[in-house]
């Protein structure tokens, strides 16, 4: 795990992840992309202290005798001629062997790296590179290659790709492995989406399985400061099999996988395919940084009880666990970093916010296993977290008992709200074990709604009361943001009220298809501190509950199961109760769709409906889908400003609208789209008169 901008800490889990390497006979430890200061530095690469002070740490790496005999990849950003560098700087014995600056930058989605980095682009060359005065003191090197070279050890030959670098069509990789590099080690920081860690093993054991060879690929994991949370599950492969994976999420700090692999197997391998062979015959020639250091030992030195790894089954979580564990890992590491005394959720009742209660529950559950196993920095974040209202060798009993300590809820009911939801939430809350809160609010909404009339002269009515749309909305919303104002007024004050240190998180639970579609109040429930659901779809999320229903024993979940989504923002009678699906004109299911084309297909109105006829061309007409979509973009264009104030949300899915990187677009929007709906107009009218002529 590595911290953006926290050095000490990188510092100290880079030194104890290669002690453990060594103490497990590794010799070579390969570390996440820009681990020393944190991939997730962002504009804080242009600073030059950040890369001094990436010197500073390197320099004590390279000081500490008891990191020598193990070859070591670390990475950091390096100024190369007054341009700054992604790179790779692999150390042994206290001198820097090569620095390998990264070449294809991730610059799409999440990813920025060209606004603060320059690729490589003199293949197979190398430059020197001056080393700092302080450095060169320590190394006795007055300069290091610096460029796109291999590493040649006594009895083998490493090639480097970073990241990004895996995923283009021309991957490093294979150039290097034509020209002998038989170990190919990969530092990244992919982060994760639901369903994304399938294409990133397909890739390597496809690289592995045509070139041959080893890949070693480490993956940061955990909250590196944002919204993005780094799945780790770092691997070894050989010729095309898993040898070893570690955990896609996990609350430990630290965690090193080993592998042994024969070097044998790899080139009888490579040898056995003539058409590979042919064209290594005239591979592109890498310059080699030489050591003096050997991967494996001698022929006469053979030790027949270190045995090769032998393949294991790849195994990947279905979203459902996904959803389980990747928010809890990440709301873990932000409110031990934010040091906060813990979380504070409004719980409604339905089945957004009951999923983000449950993710909390498996953060509880995650942390009590890991103390249990006695995880000493796990136990010393939840004392400190929780404060003097424990001991000081206190230890969770169970996930409620420490939510108790931890997680706030609060139940705010009006007369619109019902009892089903009230008894939903507070049966929900006994289950996880949060402190819970029950209250009406009528109070505040009537004294407000009695300030405007004593001042403009009128008082506003719900529609089924007679009143106009803009009353309606109006009242509304008058609830909506008042539960915001408590949220922070009870985050702030409960701890106080029960002799506690310090204030709480709030958490939103506004899903990802709500967001796209703006069918949320602006600085309402959806406005907080995080929302680790904020990039889940709906159907994700009932899929979700559904499992913990099962995997974490909670009968309770079947009443939100079963329940209509609902705002319960308007008095409802036995004639009308209100329905978030109604209201919105488009069901959760279809906005999933219409946000994928948008996004990740890239589709406007004119070819979202082109797309549209050919996958529901069997159950609507051309007509409706027109209006499907148009309904769709109008709502879209204006609510799209609430998307500059959005709380933070941990991202997971492809078509997310979180305007902050991922989803850059203007928030005013001319929503009658005039040009592209006449183009749909008149394409929908073109299809009616062909089929009316038949």
């Amino acid at each position: 795990m590595a911290c953006s901008s926290e050095l000490r800490g990188n510092y100290q889990r880079i030194r104890e992840s290669i002690l453990r390497a060594k103490a497990l006979n590794a010799r070579l430890r390969v570390g996440p992309e820009l681990e020393i200061p944190g991939y997730g530095c962002y504009d804080h690469f242009l600073e030059r202290d950040t890369v001094q002070h990436s010197w500073d740490v390197l320099a004590r790496l390279l000081e500490d005798r008891s990191l020598d005999d193990i070859l070591i990849d670390t990475g950091m950003p390096v100024l190369h001629r007054d341009t700054r560098y992604n790179c790779r700087v692999v150390i042994l014995n206290g001198k820097i062997v090569l620095i390998r600056p990264k070449m294809y930058l991730a610059n799409d989605g999440n990813y920025r790296e060209l606004r603060w980095f320059v690729g490589w682009t003199k293949r197979a060359e190398t430059e020197d590179f001056v080393l700092p005065r302080f450095i060169a003191r320590i190394t006795g090197q007055r300069s290091a290659p610096f460029g796109d070279a291999l590493i040649s050890t006594l009895d083998t030959c490493l090639g480097i790709e970073l990241c990004e670098e895996l995923f283009t069509p021309e991957s490093p990789h294979i150039a290097m492995s034509l020209d002998g590099a038989e170990i190919i080690i990969n530092s990244s920081a992919s982060h994760h989406e639901l369903r994304k860690l399938k294409r990133r093993v397909d890739l390597i054991a496809e690289a592995t399985l045509k070139c041959g060879g080893i890949y070693l690929y480490a993956n940061q994991k955990g909250c590196d400061g944002d919204r993005l949370y780094y799945d780790g599950a770092s691997m070894v492969l050989a010729n095309g099999e898993l040898l070893v994976m570690g955990n896609q999420f996990s609350i430990a700090d630290v965690e090193v996988q080993v592998a042994t692999v024969d070097l044998g197997s790899v080139r009888a391998f490579r040898a056995a395919i003539t058409s590979r062979s042919m064209q290594a015959a005239r591979a592109l020639a890498f310059p080699r940084a030489h050591v003096d250091f050997a991967m494996s030992v001698e022929l006469g030195d053979f030790d027949n009880t270190v045995r090769p790894t032998d393949p294991v089954p790849t195994r990947f979580h279905e979203p459902a666990e996904e959803i389980n564990l990747g928010p809890a890992c990440w709301l873990w590491d932000y409110l031990r970093r934010s040091d906060q005394g813990g979380f504070f959720l409004p719980l409604s009742g339905g089945l957004d916010s009951c999923a983000t209660a449950l993710i909390v529950h498996s953060m509880c559950r995650q942390v009590v296993a890991a103390c249990a196993r006695g995880d000493q920095q796990v136990l010393h974040d939840v004392r400190r977290c929780i404060g003097a209202a424990v001991d000081a060798d206190y230890v969770p009993a169970s996930p409620q008992e420490l939510a108790g300590h931890l997680f706030y809820t609060c139940y705010m009911g009006t007369e619109n709200s019902s009892r089903e939801t009230r008894a939903r939430a507070a049966h929900l809350a006994q289950a996880i074990g949060s402190y819970h809160v029950d209250l009406n609010m009528d109070a505040a909404v009537t004294a407000i709604v009695t300030l405007f009339a004593l001042v403009a002269g009128s008082t506003p009515q719900y529609a089924v009361r007679g009143g106009s749309s803009r009353e309606n909305l109006a009242l509304q919303n008058i609830q909506a943001r008042l539960r915001m104002l408590l949220a922070y007024l009870f985050a702030a004050l409960l701890p106080w009220v029960r002799s506690r240190e310090k204030s709480l998180l709030v958490l939103a639970s506004a899903n990802v298809d709500e967001s796209l579609r703006g069918y949320f109040t602006k600085y309402d429930c959806s406005s907080a501190d995080l929302n680790p659901i904020g990039s889940v779809s709906k159907a994700d999320l009932r899929k979700y509950v559904q499992f913990a229903r099962t995997h974490m024993d909670l009968p309770v979940l079947d009443e939100f199961l079963s329940a209509m989504p609902s705002a319960e923002l308007v008095p409802h009678s036995e004639t009308y109760v209100q329905s978030d699906e109604v209201e919105m004109g488009m069901s959760y299911d279809e906005l999933g769709v219409f946000g994928r084309l948008r996004k990740c297909e890239g589709c406007g109105p004119y070819s979202m409906v082109t797309r549209l006829l050919h996958i529901w061309g069997d159950k609507l007409t051309p007509r409706e889908i027109a209006q499907k979509v148009k309904r769709f973009f109008f709502y879209y264009s204006i609510n799209r400003h609430k998307m500059t104030t959005i709380t933070p949300a941990y991202h997971a899915e492809t078509y997310a609208p979180d305007d902050n990187r991922f989803d850059l677009r203007p928030f005013l929007y001319n929503a009658n789209w005039t040009w592209q709906f006449r183009i749909v107009d008149e394409m929908i009218d073109r299809i009616e008169q062909r089929e009316d002529s038949k």
